[in-house]
C-alpha cells in the first residue's frame, strides 16, 4: 500500500518536473510545476461533449484507461511491505491490465469513425505490440536471476552484486525507461507537443475528448509514467537493513528500525521518480523525434536488448550450460 500511495503522490509532481526541465532547458521560463494538474482541474469541472456517431464505447474507453492503470499500481511492489494484490505471476496481469485500458482506448479512437484517429489508433496498437515482448523478456529474466514470480520477490532478491548482476539491471532500467516513453507516446516514437495529424500518435486519439474524460485520460496518463517509474526505483531501494541494527540494539525498538527504512525506501522512490521525470525532460529537450519507419525497428531492437540479458542470466545461472 505504500507504493501505492508513494506512487499517487509521485504523480502529483512528475509531469510538472518534466514542463520545468524542458522550459529550463530551452531558456524558457515555462510554467509552474503544478500546471499540469490545475489544468486536469479544470477539466474535472467541465462537462464531456460527445459526437453523435460515437456508441458507448467511445464513452466508456477513458473510465476503463484510468481504472487500469490504478489497479495495475496495486500491483507496484516496494521494499519491506507486501503489495495490494500482489500474487505468483502478477506481473502478468501487470501487462495486460496496462493492455486493457490500452485495447478500450484503441477501440474508442476507431469509434469515432475518423480517419486520423484511426491511424493514430493503429499506431498505437503496433507500438504495444512490438512493446510486450521486450516486457515480458525482461520480467523473465529478472524471475529467472532473483528465483521467484512476483514482482515484490522478484526486486526484493535482485542484489547488485557482481558484474552479471550489474549489467543485468542497467539493461533492465534501459528497457524499462524505454518502454514507458513507447507505452506513454513520448519521444523518440512521438511528440506531445506536435500538432500534425499524419504524424501524431497519442494526441490525435483523443482529439474527440473532452472535459471529465480527457482529465481521466491525462490523469492515466501521469500514473503510468510513475507505474514505471515505480519499477525503476525497486532497483536503488535496499532491502537488507544491517546498518539499522546499532539502532535497533541501543533503542531496542525493531518498530524504529522499520519506521526508518519505510522512511529511507520512501525517500529513495521520490528522488528515483525525480530523477526519472527530469531525465525525460533532457531526452525531450535533446532528442529528436524518429521517422514513422523508423519506429518499429527501433522497437524491436529492445526485444534483442532484453535477450541478451536473457541469455546473460542463462549463462549467470548455468541453465544455459545444461
Amino acid at each position: 500500500m505504500t507504493g501505492t500511495l508513494l506512487a499517487i503522490v509521485s504523480a502529483i509532481f512528475f509531469p510538472g518536473i518534466i514542463l520545468r526541465v524542458k522550459s529550463i532547458a530551452s531558456g524558457r521560463k515555462g510554467p509552474g510545476i503544478l500546471q499540469p494538474w490545475k489544468n486536469i482541474i479544470l477539466l474535472f469541472r467541465k462537462s464531456s461533449v460527445f459526437s453523435t456517431a460515437t456508441s458507448f464505447i467511445f464513452r466508456l474507453a477513458p473510465a476503463v484507461y484510468l481504472a487500469t492503470i490504478c489497479c495495475a499500481l496495486m500491483l507496484l511492489p516496494f521494499p519491506g511491505m507486501s503489495s495490494v494484490l500482489g500474487f505468483e505471476g502478477d506481473f502478468i496481469l501487470f501487462a495486460y491490465l496496462l493492455a486493457l485500458g490500452k485495447l478500450l482506448f484503441i477501440l474508442g479512437a476507431l469509434d469515432t469513425g475518423s480517419s486520423f484517429e484511426g491511424m493514430g489508433a493503429n499506431r498505437e496498437a503496433l507500438y504495444s505490440m512490438l512493446t510486450e515482448p521486450a516486457f515480458f523478456i525482461l520480467l523473465g529474466t529478472l524471475a529467472l536471476l532473483s528465483g521467484h514470480l512476483s514482482m515484490q520477490d522478484i526486486f526484493s532478491h535482485f542484489q547488485f552484486a557482481g558484474e552479471f548482476s550489474l549489467i543485468a539491471g542497467a539493461i533492465a532500467i534501459y528497457l524499462l525507461v524505454q518502454i514507458a516513453m513507447i507505452e506513454n507516446s513520448r519521444m523518440p516514437v512521438d511528440d506531445p507537443k506536435t500538432h500534425l495529424e499524419l504524424t501524431m500518435v497519442h494526441e490525435v486519439m483523443i482529439l474527440d475528448y473532452s472535459g471529465v474524460d480527457l482529465a481521466f485520460i491525462q490523469t492515466g496518463t501521469n500514473l503510468k509514467f510513475v507505474l514505471y517509474g515505480g519499477l525503476i526505483a525497486n532497483f536503488f531501494m535496499p532491502v537488507n537493513y544491517d546498518w539499522f541494527l546499532v539502532t535497533a540494539a541501543i533503542h531496542g525498538s525493531p518498530l524504529t528500525v522499520h519506521l526508518m527504512a519505510t522512511l529511507l525506501n520512501g525517500i529513495i522512490f521520490l528522488l528515483v521518480q525525480a530523477a526519472f521525470a527530469a531525465a525525460i525532460g533532457l531526452m525531450e529537450s535533446f532528442r529528436a523525434r524518429k521517422k514513422l519507419a523508423k519506429n518499429p525497428q527501433f522497437i524491436v531492437t529492445l526485444s534483442s536488448i532484453a535477450l541478451i540479458a536473457f541469455i546473460l542470466v542463462l549463462l549467470l545461472t548455468r541453465n544455459l550450460i545444461r
